[in-house]
């Protein structure tokens, strides 16, 4: 059953210089959704795009790690940061990983509003962000401010997850933001001894939830521990080692990402080619 929303939507924040922005998002958290962002990201730069990375997680940001980025001195610094090539903000970037952020709803809004509207992003391809997980009021509040092209919904084959992927897809279809399709990560182990495949979280979930509700299934990630090392090292899978198997599958991934929205953005104007 779905839920009306109440209340005045937040004033939408322009972004003129930002063609395509993509929220990627999942109902809940632990599905590896901060990892799929970073690496989305740097595989469309990777691709000759021009990038920016939003980390939106005000209360658990992990981006700079994943970007082997820590604290700044606001005072000193300008906004973004600027790591393999792409245009990178976090609230990490001005709390110390230690510290707790301990605000409320519309104190996080305010930030991440702040974030795209007060920082120059410049010209950019694609603007991804990191949603929080969940789908509360400070994801919805985003999700109605934020210029959104699309939303890449990201869930881990077993049942529970899929509950809390189908309640972030509703929650974008409130608010009408066009869902370009569902990521299933964690999807199965490739023993690189033996080559036998195991399936440790079941398989298939994220692709018979996408025929069900009626929207593209973009991949299956497989979980290779090469990605959680790189991910704590600084340096996405991606970018330290690009031929690798997983890295392709986050190269699949984002032709298909650059498809679905194109064809949303086709109408207001043409992307460019990757």
């Amino acid at each position: 059953m779905s839920m009306p929303i109440h209340g005045a939507a937040p004033q939408k924040i322009v972004l003129p210089g930002v063609r395509c922005t993509l929220a990627v998002a999942s109902g809940k958290g632990g599905v590896g959704k901060s990892t799929v962002a970073v690496n989305l990201a740097v595989a469309l730069r990777r691709k000759g795009q021009r990038v920016g990375l939003l980390d939106a997680d005000i209360y658990g940001p992990s981006v700079p790690m994943m970007l082997g980025l820590g604290t700044v001195d606001p005072r000193t610094t300008r906004f973004p940061l600027e790591k393999f090539g792409m245009k990178v903000m976090s609230m990490g970037f001005l709390v110390p990983p230690e510290r707790a952020v301990i605000w409320r709803g519309p104190m996080v809004h305010k930030a991440v509003a702040q974030f795209l509207s007060d920082i120059d992003w410049g010209e950019l391809d694609y603007l991804v962000i990191d949603l929080p997980p969940g789908t509360g009021d400070a994801q919805l509040t985003l999700t109605q401010s934020a210029p959104l092209t699309g939303a890449v919904i990201v869930t881990t084959p077993q049942d529970v997850s899929l509950i809390d992927a189908r309640k972030g897809l509703r929650m974008f279809q409130e608010v009408r933001v066009p869902v370009l399709g569902i990521v299933e990560n964690m999807s199965y182990f490739v023993c690189p001894k033996c080559g036998e495949r195991s399936e440790i979280f079941r398989h298939g979930g994220g692709k018979r939830c996408a025929e069900e509700i009626g929207v593209p299934f973009l991949g299956a990630i497989p979980i290779d521990p090469a990605v959680a090392v790189q991910g704590d090292l600084g340096v996405p899978i991606v970018e330290s080692h690009p031929d690798s198997e997983v890295a392709k599958i986050y190269d699949q991934l984002a032709e298909r990402v650059y498809a679905a929205a194109q064809e949303v953005h086709a109408q207001q104007s043409p992307l460019p080619s990757l």
